[in-house]
């Protein structure tokens, strides 16, 4: 996020900046009159207490060293008080960093860098600079994706499933374009930690080797598949599931525009594996921006209905399918493993696979008869969705 961060500084924020918050505007003015008040307001009250001490608790404590604190230990105390002093470091302008704890600059600071009351080092400036990168870039990823995956990939066909709502896409594009900013809000925090320093981030490829370089793509993939699998199948249990998980699982018969229909906060939960990663395990940079695209095009992918994988291992759209249609199977993100391990894998139907088939009244007759009867013991008799194919029937009658 640094190297993002730095491009949008010098292309875009630090004019921005510059112009809303300029240091000599009416913000700047004030915050120097209140920092200067607050400084001569420290000075007094420093004075005040240094007074206090030298007055009244310095006379008593040399009285107590002098009685009851042997010399040689007295001695040995101040020796080691000046020696640790000795090992902390002296704060300086050089040691002030913007981005991260040994930053590395790939332009040169425009002339805006340092007009604006809010510098490059603002931690306020620096999360909502973050939110809006994130923001902006989540809502263009997942419109371009998602876009394209429904006009090239995704069958029209399903329009007429039996499970199909009335006005299906207009109610994903509404749930995730509402979500993805509070999603994104929560995800600050995160990038801020990483953008200071906290994580384990790097950038010089050499660091860990080249083999690392390989090892971190299939390492990020296998930690972050087994816990968003945990988490997933928490997030079905009865009361979670009411509460967060349920708005995803409106969509029995999903489009591409549902990989980020969520409630906010079910969607935060679900990508809380990849923040963490880099804060356990070294993650190149251009790796991490990478794995964050791929995640997002995954998610897309898984519900296109596109049955490409017929594979035991790959978690792909197939698999997917069947958790939106059969709610307690697959809760995998990437592969079946853990779903395998945890009992709750379910092999998709045939009929999946079979072009003729898929699509076919009889096959979704038997997908409607099983996902009604397990709807009933997920939901009960909660369920506010208005099918497509119900309100046709209504109307020519």
């Amino acid at each position: 996020m640094d190297i993002v961060l730095e491009i949008f500084d010098t292309l875009v924020f630090d004019k921005a900046y510059a112009k809303v918050f300029p240091k000599d505007g009416i913000l700047g003015k004030a915050l120097q009159t209140n920092i200067a008040k607050a400084a001569s307001h420290a000075s007094q009250q420093s004075e005040v207490a240094a007074n206090f001490y030298n007055q009244t608790v310095a006379p008593q404590v040399d009285l107590f060293v002098s009685n009851y604190v042997p010399p040689s230990v007295y001695k040995w105390a101040v020796s080691l008080g000046s020696t640790s002093m000795k090992l902390l470091p002296s704060p300086t302008g050089s040691e002030r960093h913007v981005y991260g704890l040994q930053p590395t600059y790939y332009f040169k600071p425009t002339e805006f860098a340092t007009q604006s009351v809010f510098a490059r080092d603002s931690i306020f400036r620096q999360s909502f600079s973050i939110f809006l990168i994130t923001w902006i870039f989540g809502y263009t990823l997942y419109l371009l994706v998602a876009g394209l995956s429904y006009k090239f990939v995704y069958d029209p066909a399903n329009f007429k499933h039996p499970k199909y709502l009335k006005n299906q896409v207009r109610m994903e594009l509404r749930q995730s374009l509402t979500s993805i900013p509070v999603m994104t809000l929560f995800t600050v925090p995160w990038f801020v930690w990483e953008l200071r320093g906290y994580s384990k981030l790097y950038y010089d490829a050499d660091k860990y080797g080249l083999w690392y370089i390989f090892f971190q793509f299939p390492l990020f993939l296998l930690f972050t598949d087994m816990n968003i699998y945990f988490i997933h199948r928490w997030l079905h249990s009865p009361g979670v599931y009411k509460r967060l998980h349920k708005p995803h699982h409106k969509w029995i018969v999903p489009t591409p525009f549902a990989s980020h229909a969520f409630h906010p906060m079910d969607g935060y939960l679900q990508s809380i594996p990849y923040h963490v990663f880099p804060f356990i395990f070294p993650l190149h940079k251009i790796a991490y921006v990478v794995l964050f695209m791929i995640i997002n095009v995954w998610t897309v992918m898984i519900h296109d209905g596109e049955y490409l994988a017929h594979d035991p291992v790959i978690n792909g759209s197939a698999c997917h399918t069947i958790h939106h249609l059969y709610f307690n199977y697959n809760y995998g993100q990437y592969t079946t493993l853990w779903d395998r391990l945890g009992g709750s894998y379910r092999t998709p139907d045939k009929e999946l696979f079979n072009k003729s088939l898929k699509t076919s009244a009889e096959t979704w007759k038997k997908q409607t008869a099983t996902m009604e009867s397990i709807r009933k013991e997920v939901e009960e008799d909660d369920d506010d969705r208005v099918y497509a194919g119900e309100v046709d029937q209504k109307k020519n009658q």
